[in-house]
């Protein structure tokens, strides 16, 4: 039996990486060091205050702060451990990643020591951002802060500031604010139905809501589900709401790359599975829409990686993908299902990030990104050739990696429920992704450098903080695949917290 802790643990776990990103910067125009330090605490305080909500979580307590504006249940748990724990090793990365690429301006000065402290600002109220959003109870302040994750990491993306990054923020924030907005409208109208039946401030509690979901009436409730799907469909990626992604992936910094696919998509997918859930028990033929859903999703990010030459673009097109085994793990309905559906959001997350920094660490060496100019990296570049290769076979579900396990359940849950259809689309989009790792690490790694800007004499092992940051990321993609038991306690809580829902 679950019982309410009040707990400053709730509000810590954002205020200390947004009061961090303020001080950086403010005391990082005096001195970058103090911006850099300052991204690591925020990022090292956040997951100190991950780890302390564990044990109180998996004891069965359910911790809120101001009232019940707050409210950490096992699934909000997994999502901030998920978030803080990837953000870590990403900044260290970050720090000298961010040095490397000198700054200017239009006339032609070094300006980078003067814009770091904004990045670090904007990048620890991206994160703050993403945390509230795991923690918040109110459904008016989910959307809030869904739209506050697009506007930091929308400036983030064009913070490079050349034609191609305004190109890519002005979609980012164009197309996810139109897109967001959608969610508002559910959000409204679900509160508007639902103070009918809840008093007060209630009706926008999301656990409150859970309750009366189903009375609310059916046209109201079918359009409040398709609002959630379009708003926060768009902001994780799922097609055909996905058309920002590659070109805000690709422009990025790719320490906010790694954030943006590892970990902010999956903030997404978590206010999906938040909103949409609770009417799974009254329309039951929703489920198969999701499925469905995800099953386009799946198969079109697959292709459209296929057909690319750029490698965070490739990486980008392949989240699409990925999300699509999210969405249908959760659009089964049963246990096994969303169980699945979590341990591949779970997995997805550490492995693409991982990837799109081993992808980090060919750019600060080579300057270069395209396949097409690419190659014999893999003997200059040891550690970030196998780096790479343990992402990529992670998220083609090859054993023994992380991504194998939280497939196959999500094979196994679809022959459960008799969706055979949709299992061959995902055994099949599986295959396509390992085609599509397998020719981007052929080459990048393997045979002679395409391009004569690459020399493999002048081509050096990317610096210690990089790789120390991808192997701790391959370390966990090789744990979850070869001891998966290790995250069943919370991904087991976290399940039930959804499936509880509709008794199966």
């Amino acid at each position: 039996m679950q019982t309410l802790a009040p707990s400053n643990l709730t509000e810590l776990i954002f205020l200390i990486p947004a009061a961090a990103g303020l001080l950086a910067w403010l005391m990082g125009r005096a001195r970058r060091v103090w911006a850099e330090a300052l991204a690591l605490l925020g990022a090292a305080g956040a997951l100190a205050c991950a780890a302390a909500m564990l044990p109180r979580v998996l004891g069965g307590k359910i911790l809120t702060g101001w009232g019940l504006e707050l409210r950490v249940d096992s699934l909000s748990a997994l999502l901030v451990l998920l978030i803080s724990g990837v953000a870590l090793p990403v900044t260290l990365f970050a720090i000298r990643y961010m040095r490397h690429r000198r700054l200017r301006d239009q006339q032609g000065e070094d300006v980078t020591d003067r814009r770091l402290p904004g990045f670090y600002g904007l990048y620890l109220l991206f994160l703050a951002t993403m945390l509230w959003g795991c923690v918040t109870n109110n459904i008016i302040m989910l959307y809030v802060a869904v739209e506050a994750t697009t506007i930091a990491s929308g400036l983030l993306v064009a913070f490079y500031w050349d034609r191609r990054a305004l190109e890519a923020g002005y979609k980012y924030l164009m197309l996810l604010t139109v897109g967001i907005t959608f969610a508002l409208f559910a959000a409204v109208l679900l509160y508007a139905s639902a103070t009918v039946y809840l008093p007060g401030v209630n009706a926008m509690l999301i656990s409150e809501l859970r309750g009366v979901a189903g009375l609310i009436p059916r046209s109201v409730a079918i359009f409040v589900v398709a609002f959630f799907i379009v708003g926060f469909g768009t902001k994780a990626g799922i097609a055909p709401f996905h058309p920002w992604l590659p070109d805000a992936h690709a422009e990025a910094p790719s320490p906010v790359s790694a954030l943006l696919s590892g970990v902010m998509i999956k903030m997404a997918a978590y206010a999906l599975a938040r909103t949409v859930t609770i009417f799974y028990p009254s329309y039951p033929p929703l489920t198969m829409f999701v499925v469905v859903l995800g099953g386009f999703t799946m198969l079109l990010g697959g292709v459209m990686a296929l057909a690319q030459d750029d490698l965070k673009r490739l990486l980008a097109y392949s989240s699409v993908s990925q999300m699509g085994y999210v969405m249908m793990g959760i659009g089964f309905g049963t246990y096994l299902g969303v169980y699945g559906g979590l341990f591949h959001l779970l997995n997805h997350a550490v492995a693409k990030a991982l990837l799109f920094l081993s992808v980090g660490a060919v750019i600060y060496a080579t300057s270069l990104r395209s396949m097409s100019q690419l190659g014999g990296l893999g003997r200059r570049m040891p550690v970030t050739a196998a780096c790479f290769f343990v992402g990529a076979f992670a998220i083609a579900g090859l054993p023994p990696f992380s991504g194998f396990m939280s497939k196959l359940t999500i094979f196994l849950a679809g022959a459960q429920a008799g969706m055979w259809a949709a299992v061959g689309v995902a055994i099949f989009t599986s295959l396509l992704t390992l085609v599509v790792v397998i020719r981007a690490g052929q080459a990048v790694f393997w045979g002679n450098p395409k391009s004569a800007d690459v020399s493999l004499e002048t081509v050096r092992e990317a610096p210690t903080s990089l790789w120390v940051a991808m192997v701790a990321l391959a370390a966990v993609c090789v744990l979850l695949g070869v001891y998966p038991q290790v995250a069943y306690p919370l991904l087991n809580q976290a399940t039930l917290s959804i499936a509880g829902l509709f008794g199966r």
